[in-house]
């Protein structure tokens, strides 16, 4: 099924990873800490989830909350070290004061992906100039997904950036994929697929008791038979 939408789920140990890949997950995103909004996980962490499921699995690589780099030596090594331990895909996104894209680290750490595909997350709903953002990393390798709520606030005010950016897929900076997550909800899917987005992020959504509850597997599989849905 080629044409199937994508469904990716945030994960923070195998539990999780388990109850996701049951409901009809394609894709985990792995991190730790949601109180921080999600950062890397231990290698402990990676190697366990890793051995649970089959499906793909991204890596956060983000050592404090917020959207600056921070200790990008530190980073690095962390990237290394998944690397190591089999780790394939990964998110990433950072910014500057200003707002723009830091491109030292970026590159600094996908010299140590060597050619991993990768997210840039949510940094780009901070971004001080979304279409500036997304062509200075045209041609970064291993760049193929953009995770957005197309707003800092999330989906719902983010609407009309994510059917513009749909709209200009293929062009130069559009090539990514628009992964949408950040406040998204079932009611939002119709209009999404409508602009022709194909691929959604979950978290929360994904674990209707809270985050101090695992992900449950019904809950996922309702998002995997709406995002399915003709």
């Amino acid at each position: 099924m080629t044409n199937r939408a994508v469904l990716e789920v945030i994960a923070l140990d195998e539990e999780d990873a388990v109850a996701a890949q049951t409901g009809g997950a394609d894709r985990l995103e792995l991190v730790t800490d949601m109180a921080a909004d999600g950062l890397t996980p231990s290698l402990a962490g990676f190697t366990a989830v890793r051995a649970a499921v089959d499906i793909p699995l991204r890596v956060m690589l983000r050592l404090s909350d917020g959207f600056a780099a921070g200790d990008v030596d530190a980073l690095a090594g962390r990237a290394e070290e998944l690397r190591s331990a089999g780790a394939t895909e990964f998110v990433l996104g950072f910014l500057t004061p200003g707002g723009e894209p830091d491109l030292v680290a970026v590159e600094r750490l996908i010299a140590v992906l060597d050619g991993c595909h990768w997210t840039f997350h949510r940094a780009i709903d901070r971004a001080a100039d979304r279409d500036g953002l997304r062509k200075l990393l045209a041609d970064l390798p291993g760049l193929d997904t953009y995770l957005t709520a197309g707003a800092a606030t999330g989906v719902d005010d983010g609407l009309p950036t994510l059917r513009a950016e749909a709209a200009r897929a293929g062009e130069p900076g559009y090539e990514p994929r628009i992964l949408v997550g950040g406040g998204l909800r079932l009611d939002h899917l119709p209009a999404l697929r409508a602009a022709g987005l194909t691929a959604f992020h979950i978290g929360g959504a994904a674990r209707p008791r809270g985050w101090t509850h695992p992900v449950s597997a019904e809950a996922v599989r309702t998002w995997r038979e709406a995002v399915d849905a003709p």
